[in-house]
């Protein structure tokens, strides 16, 4: 393969890896095979853009596999933005001199958060600390929405509500006209920019300057949809590029032109089709992914039946056509030319969450014990997920989950959720003994020594009626031996600390969490 058949064509350049290739490695290995014959810098010298950080690695590591046990300058892989965790969009080069600086996510959280307070009384309810920060999180979310899509809401709100609706929607609205009235003037007093404007603003203003003076070098943007505008218009501006391109995750060329012509925005394709009409391209006009195209042939039947599964409601009046359609592309009849659609697909009818993330765990092992086989469990269920890798962690099997765990479920997150509780009740006796049985917690002894200890205090101080002070506890332990007596000395200290800041009422945050931070450091103490 060479360089020309994905650099320098006529027209702009769009192709498409099917969705049934694993993307991040289709991609690398046709961008090595094109380069790697000019030389270990011309591959060095491509610029490469994904959606995310994450994807970036991921493309990192597929260069890794590409090249085997040759050595490799990978080419510049850059993310254009991850605003979902937080980070600093793509800053090319010089342009975001210009820009007001981002505020910090943290920073805007609570200045969102005093914004609600202030208002409050739009709502006619007087928000708690709790119900002030959820409300921060979502007006931040309408924000990101408004900022990414380059909507504003101001002059729509009016119509938006009607005023035969409920008296809520006008109590909704009249608060968000407030709020994005005072969210930009508080802004400017910072002089500083929601994360999500400045993104635009340097998509933006890197699309004027590449349509301006179009980069010479080897530009491909990879695994974007174009969701956002600013995002889509530069998209088209890198496929125009003299040695430009863009390669697009899993386009259906297979739906019907006259289904494709109905797709709309709830469509899974729907981003896509609107990527491609604001580009002024037709799908025809996109090319499958040189490196993916030896593998069409696998899994054809599959995705034919998939493609027409997830037609448009409104095209599927026809479906006794198109199964006869389907018929004619293959041998056989219809029943059998969909039955090859669904080989190797299995349905299991699981009675319970338990019962279905045991058969989930049994089948990733089953793939982990196969040479060569992957496998992989998507699910919209975080719960099923958790329960799923705890059955194999008793396997010793680690998965790598996409959506990372949560801090509830490490272990510094379950101690400190316990240390939580023990400030409004420490002498819970269940309480006590989870902290005490906790992995981290020490208190200065040893492991060996603090379960035999623990056991004591249990049986002889924390069973029957439960103690009403610390005082009581120890007397109960008198004469049952010293130790025991240590162990509950030691617990008093780490707990008193942490039930301080809360002696008068209601504790300062920072000093509560100092609080938090010192019970864990006393806990976790050798």
């Amino acid at each position: 393969m060479s360089a020309a058949a994905i650099f320098g064509g006529p027209g702009p350049q769009w192709f498409s890896i099917p969705a049934h290739r694993p993307f991040a490695e289709d991609l690398a290995r046709g961008l090595w095979e094109a380069l790697i014959a000019e030389g270990p810098e011309a591959l060095a010298q491509a610029v490469v853009l994904t959606p995310t950080r994450r994807g970036a690695r991921a493309l990192s590591d597929a260069f890794l596999k590409a090249a085997g046990t040759r050595a490799l300058l990978p080419p510049q892989i850059l993310p254009l933005g991850d605003l979902d965790e937080g980070e600093p969009p793509f800053e090319p080069g010089d342009l975001a001199l210009d820009l007001p600086a981002a505020i910090d996510p943290l920073r805007r959280r609570f200045e969102l958060t005093g914004l609600v307070k202030a208002h409050e009384g739009l709502l006619s309810r007087e928000l708690d600390a709790v119900a002030a920060l959820e409300l921060a999180d979502a007006l931040g979310g309408f924000l990101d929405s408004l900022q990414i899509e380059e909507i504003s809401a101001a002059d729509g709100l009016a119509e938006l509500v009607e005023d035969d609706l409920a008296e809520h929607w006008r109590i909704s609205r009249t608060f968000l006209e407030a709020a994005l009235e005072d969210w930009p003037r508080r802004l400017a007093e910072l002089g500083l920019v929601d994360v999500s404007q400045r993104r635009v603003q340097l998509l933006r203003a890197l699309a004027e300057k590449w349509t301006a003076e179009p980069p010479s070098g080897r530009l491909l943007a990879a695994g974007s949809t174009g969701t956002a505008p600013a995002t889509a218009d530069l998209l088209a501006v890198i496929a125009r590029a003299p040695q430009g391109c863009v390669v697009l995750p899993g386009l259906d060329e297979h739906l019907a032109d006259s289904a494709w012509a109905q797709v709309e925005e709830q469509h899974p394709q729907g981003a896509m089709k609107r990527l491609l009409d604001r580009a002024g391209i037709e799908r025809g006009e996109v090319a499958v992914w040189p490196a993916s195209r030896p593998h069409l042939q696998l899994g054809h039947w599959r995705r034919r039946v998939i493609n027409e599964a997830l037609r448009p409601a409104e095209a599927t009046a026809d479906w006794l056509n198109v199964i006869g359609e389907l018929a004619g592309e293959g041998p056989g009849q219809p029943g059998v030319t969909i039955a090859r659609g669904f080989e190797g697909m299995s349905l299991v009818s699981a009675r319970s969450e338990e019962e279905a993330a045991t058969v989930a765990s049994l089948l990733l092992r089953e793939a982990l014990e196969t040479p060569g086989m992957t496998a992989a469990l998507v699910s919209p269920d975080q719960a099923l997920s958790r329960r799923v890798a705890a059955r194999l962690a008793r396997w010793g099997i680690a998965p790598d989950s996409s959506a990372g765990e949560a801090l509830a479920g490490r272990r510094c997150g379950v101690l400190a959720h316990l240390l939580a509780r023990a400030a409004a009740d420490p002498l819970d006796p269940v309480l006590l003994l989870g902290l005490l049985k906790h992995p981290f917690t020490r208190l200065g002894l040893s492991r060996e020594l603090l379960e035999a200890l623990a056991v004591a205090l249990e049986e002889n101080g924390l069973r029957g009626a439960r103690p009403q002070s610390w005082e009581a506890l120890e007397r109960r332990l008198a004469g049952k031996g010293a130790d025991a007596c240590d162990l509950s000395v030691r617990l008093r200290a780490a707990l008193e600390g942490l039930t301080a800041p809360f002696l008068d009422g209601p504790a300062r945050p920072a000093a509560a969490a100092e609080a938090l931070a010192r019970a864990m450091e006393a806990f976790a103490a050798d």
